[in-house]
């Protein structure tokens, strides 16, 4: 018997045998995923753009943050329709893995600007004079 060759139909040794045919479809997207995915991208996309080019909201601070929520969203989107994260995906490891890195990268950014926050308030401010004179 060679081993190289593929199993017998019905032999059970198969992905299909052992995890049921709908298991396999399960896991990969189906078109109307992928495509519900994809056009809720391109909006994420395409509001942000005309929010900025046509100046909508007229406040700078108040596009950054509709613009860092819909840049949040589309991360959510991405993650459930093109990377088919859930929390039944893995025996559920891969939520526990995006919590645990979102926990990180939270944990890092927010200590980042304390610092610098910190570091900014605390420096003794430099004359215009001691400015000209550094070399």
């Amino acid at each position: 018997m060679n081993s190289l060759a593929p199993p017998a139909p019905g032999s059970g040794a198969g992905h299909e045998a052992a995890h049921g045919k709908h298991a396999s479809e399960r896991a990969h997207g189906t078109f109307r995923g992928y495509m519900t995915g994809f056009v809720l991208s391109v909006i994420l996309t395409a509001v942000p753009f005309w929010l900025v080019m046509g100046d909508v909201l007229g406040d700078t601070l108040m596009t950054s943050i509709v613009i860092m929520a819909l840049a949040a969203v589309q991360i959510v989107v991405h993650m459930i329709y093109f990377l088919h994260m859930n929390t039944k995906s893995e025996g559920g490891w891969t939520f526990v893995a995006l919590a645990f890195t979102l926990t990180l990268v939270v944990v890092t950014l927010v200590g980042s600007i304390w610092v610098m926050y910190h570091m900014d308030q605390n420096m003794m401010p430099m004359s215009p004079h001691e400015a000209l004179q550094r070399p």
